[in-house]
């Protein structure tokens, strides 16, 4: 009974926010309680709730102070440079073009947010690719580095994962480097490919085209061109400092935070325009993972997540138990294109951890494992961004999903052979 009525809690839940009846972070509250209830429970739910609470805090904290780090960055202006550069060489010829955009769409992947990437990325080069009369589905493949951000401490699906499993982001993130590089290079041989056959098709142009005016939307006199070098040694320190575990993550980006802001904006006045125009972006992170700490908190305490795996274990076949990491690394894929973040990584995640432990798999590798489809999920019709990238290159979601998938599934399949060959994801489970 327990089990099924884990199980019914987490339909309730994929199916309340997939319809839009109720938001992810007001569903991750209310559903538990109900079921909780259901269950027999009552007033010890709360101190379930603040186990839940007490848990992922620190993972809220980090999120916010790098959402709010990278904007910084990128009012300074630390991309400004790169992104200019890439779109001067291009130039008239396709196959420069797509190496160009994949270089800017990595480089502003660093801030993890896809909406950037995709506003500057679509913004820098539409121009060019119809000018050229190159095909712009193109533009969405080459996208691509940010979904591979959701890799990263301060992307999205990591940090699910990590609020998910109760595991530290650190751990998920840096035997995963290897995966995310390998990733990267993935698109860029893409770029080659696709611009390759462009060539082929149109030839060279040779167009003197400058589209570098207007790249970032920005109030005028916030870039600190002057101070590029400094935000650069600041930002790779950071980078550093994180996967050298010189210190803990939040206390690690609420100290680059607060560099940032004095440094680029030592006024009172400036420093808290810059937060106030970024905490709309940080705030709903924030709020997702203390609500996600509800979720997790009532269905572990509860002792729904044992039952459901406890099930799941009886249903796989004995022989195939030592495998049930590389399993989720392939289920990864189809799972996340047909459910959202949310769903997926506070739903499913957690019982398939739960379920994998019984074969020796641990929750950090299970973390790494359901984190290898996010170019798959990039094309979802459960998510926004689609949406927005398919209406900034004015294309149908079908066409650019009908584009983009085979790519899509090829850096899929590279992502896992990547991450089983160095171990991240283990082929077969010890015990």
């Amino acid at each position: 009974m327990l089990a099924l009525l884990g199980f019914a809690m987490i339909a309730t839940f994929m199916i309340l926010i997939m319809t839009r009846v109720l938001a992810a972070a007001v569903a991750l509250v209310l559903i538990p309680i109900v079921f909780g209830l259901l269950a027999g429970h009552g007033a010890d739910m709360a101190g379930m709730a603040i186990e839940g609470l007490s848990e992922l805090a620190p993972i809220a904290v980090a999120l916010a102070f790098a959402v709010l780090y990278f904007a910084i960055m990128i009012d300074a202006g630390l991309f400004d440079p790169l992104v200019r550069a890439a779109v001067r060489f291009s130039k008239g010829d396709p196959l420069r073009v797509t190496m160009a955009t994949a270089t800017v769409a990595t480089l502003v992947a660093l801030d993890g947010d896809g909406a950037t990437v995709a506003l500057v990325t679509i913004g820098a080069f539409l121009p060019l690719y119809q000018r050229l009369g190159m095909n712009p589905l193109i533009i969405a493949v080459l996208l691509s580095p940010a979904a591979l951000s959701g890799f990263t401490p301060w992307g999205g699906p990591l940090a699910r994962a990590s609020a998910a499993l109760n595991v530290k982001m650190s751990d998920v993130f840096i035997p995963l480097i290897p995966t995310l590089l390998a990733g990267i290079a993935t698109v860029f041989v893409i770029a080659w490919w696709l611009g390759v056959s462009e060539r082929k098709r149109l030839g060279v142009a040779n167009l003197e085209t400058d589209t570098t005016d207007q790249l970032f939307d920005r109030p005028p006199g916030i870039a600190r061109p002057r101070l590029l070098w400094v935000n650069l040694a600041l930002t790779l320190a950071l980078i550093a400092a994180i996967i050298a575990q010189f210190m803990p993550l939040p206390i690690a980006f609420m100290i680059g935070f607060s560099l940032a802001l004095v440094i680029n904006y030592p006024k009172v006045s400036q420093q808290r325009d810059r937060i106030a125009a970024h905490a709309a972006n940080a705030l709903p992170i924030v709020i997702l993972i203390f609500s996600a700490a509800i979720f997790t908190g009532i269905l572990e305490g509860t002792g729904m997540v044992e039952a459901m795996a406890q099930g799941l274990v009886n249903v796989l076949p004995e022989q195939m138990g030592p495998y049930f990491a590389p399993i989720i690394a392939l289920a990864g894929g189809p799972l996340t294109f047909i459910m959202s973040n949310d769903a997926y990584y506070f739903g499913i995640v957690p019982v398939l951890a739960e379920t994998a432990g019984h074969y020796g798999v641990t929750p950090v590798e299970v973390a790494r494992a359901s984190l290898l489809g996010l170019t798959i999920h990039s094309l979802s019709p459960l998510i926004a961004a689609i949406y927005l990238v398919a209406g900034l290159l004015k294309v149908e979601v079908g066409d650019l999903q009908r584009f983009g998938l085979p790519f899509a599934v090829l850096i899929f399949f590279v992502l896992i052979a990547t991450a089983l060959l160095t171990g991240a994801v283990p082929i077969v489970a010890t015990r």
